[in-house]
């Protein structure tokens, strides 16, 4: 059996080695080498502009749409190397990505589920109707908008427009979900919906999450990672980084004593 063949039998989704991004002369990531394994949340921390979105944004390329980006290293997604034998559009299928802010179209509910489906090439009404049931009640949102699907998004609270986002998303049934900050703009009671939304998720697929908040990355993910001036600082078990760090200024962030 090969390497890779071994590597495609493990759990890890994601093998990153060796990354190094610029913007023009500044060096926003340093040597960057973590695994991220199937089915599991990764929660990313650290203080703003530590590198935790710039490494969350190479996963599926997004960086690729910056002027003066230049990438080195190696990001394999099962053992693939995205940079170098993946198409971009391909990639961002299978790996998917929740903004900081929900952004719905100004469209209907139903319209923005079966927007991805459309694109790629499904026509069939019973086949649309059957992915937006799926998908609405995989983000935990059915039961809030079936009486309303053919009224604007738009309309929803903030919470409701950020589960109608994870939806559009699973419309396109990527394999991965990376989530960039999706509770920062909302209010607690939204933010505990996404949090049992993403533990629920993780059964089917694998998330990544760059959070702020210490008490979320402790309660939803199995793997933390630390960033700090564009360094992985530390990578462990959540229980193990927030219980025995391993590093000093793990401890200080961690505990409040900066960022």
């Amino acid at each position: 059996m090969t390497d890779i063949h071994a590597k495609e039998q493990t759990n890890i989704k994601f093998t990153v080695e060796s990354l190094n991004l610029f913007y023009g002369d500044f060096q926003a990531l340093n040597d960057i080498n973590l695994t991220i394994e199937k089915n599991e949340i990764t929660a990313l921390i650290g203080p703003s502009g530590c590198g935790k979105s710039t490494f969350l944004k190479t996963l599926n390329r997004m960086n690729d749409l910056e002027p003066n980006v230049t990438i080195n290293g190696n990001i394999y997604l099962d053992s693939v190397d995205v940079n170098k034998d993946m198409d971009a559009i391909e990639l961002r299928k299978r790996v998917s990505m929740v903004f900081q802010q929900p952004n719905p179209f100004p469209k209907s509910v139903y319209d923005n589920v079966a927007y991805g489906p459309r694109i790629n090439g499904i026509r069939k009404k019973t086949q649309l109707d059957e992915i937006v049931e799926r998908s609405l009640k995989q983000a935990a949102i059915w039961d809030e908008v079936k009486d309303r699907l053919h009224k604007s998004a738009l309309g929803l609270s903030g919470g409701q427009q950020q589960r109608l986002c994870i939806a559009r998303t699973l419309a396109l049934e990527p394999e991965v979900i990376l989530m960039d900050e999706p509770t920062s703009a909302l209010d607690p009671i939204s933010t505990m919906k996404i949090e049992d939304l993403a533990s629920e998720l993780k059964k089917n697929y694998t998330i990544v999450i760059v959070t702020h908040n210490m008490q979320q990355a402790s309660r939803i993910s199995d793997k933390t990672a630390f960033f700090l001036l564009g360094n992985l600082v530390e990578f462990d078990t959540t229980i193990t980084l927030f219980s025995q760090p391993s590093d000093k200024r793990t401890e200080e962030y961690i505990t409040g004593r900066f960022g």
